[in-house]
């Protein structure tokens, strides 16, 4: 993420002091949809601007399409399909899809919802009595790890062992080689490279053995029609799925806690309205997205986007959340209204490479925030706002404090 030389209204996006409530800046950034840097990046914040873009073939996800070198934290291995372009991105997004939904596994997702609500009753039943709750540790957190590492064939009690990598790709994720140590990149690279051997060791105990039900051992025995994905292709997967699919999940559910917390009209009424919950958890994708930047893409060629011409070459960083508040897509855009309709939102992003892990990131929302609304005894926001996570771009707080039961007189 470049940050050098570009307008006030960016640098104070990307400021931490921002983080608890960036989108009055958002609003500021829309004046100008497609902002040049003084670098020569792009900045895009509207969603007509954005829509366009995502869907436009000249955008690239590959980093050696920017004119620019830009220091990757992938460097030393396979890149993940999210950062690659088509025809190699649809060949192997289809292998991986074939294994994890339609048309080839159509009721995986579905089929989990008995286990999900089962995870998270357990978590619940473990907090329940007590007065104080960190929504994070105690829930948003370990729900979804339990269940991406179930999905995959990663061992659960390996967890304390691959947070320490996710953390620190997570943090060099928004690296600025303007402002941030260059220890924030090198760690990001090393923890990579920790996790790619990890993941490997734990394919090369499925090789041979067909006939398992985790992603991993599918990956590594099943033949499509596309054939076989080599080895350094399914590790390159694996890391994206069990970071993608825990990380931005615990953002999601926190966030939306946070939310019903600070509407308890909203709250009590998905405790009375179980079927509320659906297009709740599409009102928070758009109104608390947990992914509210694209740091990077690359122009193909020259693209031409809402009059300004982005030269071939340009880095462009894609303001989802912006987007997703954009009053001339969007009435009334800051205020959370779970009726909302025609609700297009870009909290899975769009176009050839939204989200992948969308319908269990749905499925395990839904699950969870009506099981904390039905059990939690009067919650209530200790500290707000709560503290955040330090990156941009994966928005969310790093802990929720919930208080329950008789409020103290």
């Amino acid at each position: 993420m470049t940050t050098t030389g570009t307008p006030d209204t960016l640098r104070r996006i990307l400021d931490y002091s921002s983080r608890a409530d960036p989108y009055p800046l958002y609003a500021e950034l829309r004046k100008t949809p497609v902002a040049r840097q003084e670098d020569g990046s792009y900045v895009v914040s509207t969603y007509r601007a954005l829509m366009d873009l995502l869907h436009d073939p000249h955008l690239s996800s590959d980093v050696r399409n920017l004119s620019r070198p830009m220091e990757a934290a992938e460097s030393r291995t396979t890149p993940p399909f999210i950062n690659m372009d088509p025809p190699e991105h649809d060949r192997l997004r289809r292998m991986a899809m074939r294994h994890f939904g339609p048309p080839h596994t159509p009721g995986l997702v579905a089929g989990m919802e008995g286990d999900l609500t089962a995870t998270v009753g357990g978590l619940i039943d473990g907090f329940a009595d007590r007065e104080q709750i960190d929504i994070v540790d105690d829930f948003a957190y370990p729900f979804p790890v339990t269940v991406i590492c179930h999905l995959l064939g990663v061992p659960r009690e390996d967890e304390p062992r691959f947070r320490v990598w996710v953390n620190d790709i997570v943090d060099s994720i928004d690296y600025d080689p303007r402002t941030d140590p260059k220890e924030k990149l090198d760690k990001g690279v090393q923890a990579r490279v920790e996790l790619h051997r990890y993941l490997g060791g734990l394919l090369e105990q499925r090789h041979g053995r067909p006939g398992g039900e985790d992603l991993l051992s599918r990956l590594a025995n099943d033949d499509g029609p596309d054939g076989r994905m080599t080895d350094e292709e399914i590790v390159a997967t694996a890391n994206l799925l069990l970071i993608a699919g825990h990380e931005t999940t615990v953002n999601l559910i926190t966030n939306g806690m946070l939310t019903l917390l600070r509407h308890p009209q909203v709250l009590r009424r998905l405790r009375d309205e179980p079927g509320l919950v659906v297009p709740l958890v599409e009102e928070l994708l758009r109104y608390e997205p947990p992914v509210h930047i694209i740091p990077w893409r690359a122009a193909y060629s020259d693209i031409t986007v809402d009059g300004t011409v982005i030269p071939k070459g340009s880095q462009i960083m894609l303001m989802l959340a912006s987007g997703s508040r954009d009053p001339d897509r969007f009435h009334d855009p800051d205020r959370f209204d779970p009726d909302r309709r025609d609700n297009q939102h870009l909290g899975f992003g769009s176009g050839i490479h939204l989200c992948f892990g969308g319908p269990l990131a749905r499925l395990e929302a839904q699950i969870a925030l009506t099981g904390l609304v039905r059990r939690l005894d009067r919650p209530r926001l200790a500290v707000d706002p709560p503290p955040y996570r330090r990156s941009p771009v994966l928005r969310g707080p790093i802990h929720l404090n919930v208080q329950q039961g008789q409020e103290a007189q």
